[in-house]
């Protein structure tokens, strides 16, 4: 046969399972119906692996690619059932709950918590979402996860990924550690500055201190001049230090802002690998907060230790229509080899089947945390 033939036979399978698969959801819909009135849970794993253990079996060699097919239907039966029970009613209740309120995102004039001293970018970032806030900076990341934990803050806005550099780990781990909200976000162009001491001349310089990303996101411009990287806990901070010190062979990559607060002078601007250099940050809270706008989606999330598991996470936000923007994992401490995933998904939970998925993947999975849904100011 020639391949419109084939393409025709093809044609001809699917129209016969089209109807089967049908009548498949229907009684999958009666099984949800019968799990309701007795309180039986929707995910029976045995069952499943019985199930797709038997396929592989009468399939032979073409068994594991059965397989696939048949644990995406099941996926889907299974999404159906979650739909006509109502999963997850806790978080589906503390999801409405925040709907509810609404609101755009406003510290009330309280306290921002943000990482380093005056003039780091963190600063600027929070001055832009909280033009009514106060800021207040601590010495490291994890001290602004304390300032909001004690309520010293009403949010902290934190770094977690940069367009040269990639992910600040750092931050990664700590949104696991906390589990806080993530209420909003911020794209910001970050314009890196080599800045000295006014006494200082270039071709002196050795020795540049900065954030270790803004190290990595001016690298080429650092091995082009021979300069020696020099990792420091921010990079307006490392300008603090360098305007103070008396060393006469230091420079520091940050900000004019920084600069200009340290009275540094601006011997290049622009520094950057990229010149669409941006930083993602986040704003963190204890409470839950869902702004108007909200279209970002940050979830948390382990899966069982079995072939394909994750894939089959991942399939139920395609069969939902969502696509991921962000999926980071990150080792589950005092583990052996076991992970948490960090997930950003574009959509909102005032769309009934988005919210339909959350509420199942949180009665499904082995651990699982919805972290928020913000809206990303770029």
């Amino acid at each position: 046969m020639d391949l419109l033939e084939l393409r025709k036979e093809i044609d001809k399978i699917d129209n016969q399972l089209i109807p089967l698969l049908m009548k498949r959801m229907d009684i999958a819909g009666q099984v949800a119906e019968y799990k309701v009135k007795r309180g039986i849970p929707v995910l029976n794993e045995e069952r499943e692996q019985q199930i797709l253990d038997n396929v592989a079996e009468k399939c032979g060699e073409k068994g594991e690619i059965i397989k696939t097919v048949f644990s995406a239907t099941m996926d889907a039966s299974r999404a159906l059932q979650h739909k006509i029970i109502g999963g997850g009613q806790e978080l589906r209740d503390q999801i409405n709950e925040a709907l509810s309120k609404g609101g755009r995102l406003t510290a009330d004039n309280g306290f921002v918590a943000c990482q380093g001293v005056e003039g780091a970018y963190s600063g600027v970032t929070a001055n832009e979402i909280f033009p009514d806030a106060q800021v207040k900076f601590y010495r490291q990341f994890e001290d602004v996860f304390e300032a909001v934990n004690r309520g010293d803050a009403v949010f902290g806005v934190i770094p977690v990924e940069n367009s040269t550099a990639g992910s600040v780990h750092e931050s990664y781990d700590l949104i696991m550690k906390y589990r806080f909200y993530v209420v909003g976000a911020y794209d910001l162009k970050i314009e890196h500055c080599l800045c000295a001491r006014a006494d200082t001349k270039y071709e002196d310089i050795t020795e540049v201190y900065s954030h270790p990303q803004a190290l990595s996101q001016c690298n080429n411009f650092l091995k082009n001049f021979d300069f020696t990287g020099v990792n420091y806990s921010n990079t307006a901070a490392a300008a603090e230090f360098v305007s103070k010190s008396h060393k006469n062979n230091i420079g520091v990559i940050c900000s004019e802002l920084a600069a200009k607060k340290y009275g540094l002078k601006i011997l290049k601007r622009n520094i950057q690998n990229n010149n669409n250099n941006r930083t993602r940050f986040i704003v963190i809270s204890k409470n839950l907060v869902i702004d108007d706008n909200a279209q970002k989606i940050s979830l948390i999330f382990s899966v069982a230790h079995k072939t394909g598991s994750l894939y089959r996470v991942l399939g139920r936000f395609s069969m939902a229509g969502l696509s991921l923007t962000k999926l980071e994992s990150r080792p589950i401490e005092n583990s052996d080899f076991s992970y948490y995933f960090y997930v950003d998904v574009l959509g909102s939970v005032r769309d009934e089947k988005t919210l339909d998925l959350i509420c199942a993947l949180s009665d499904e999975l082995p651990e699982f945390e919805f972290l928020g849904n913000f809206n990303e100011v770029k």
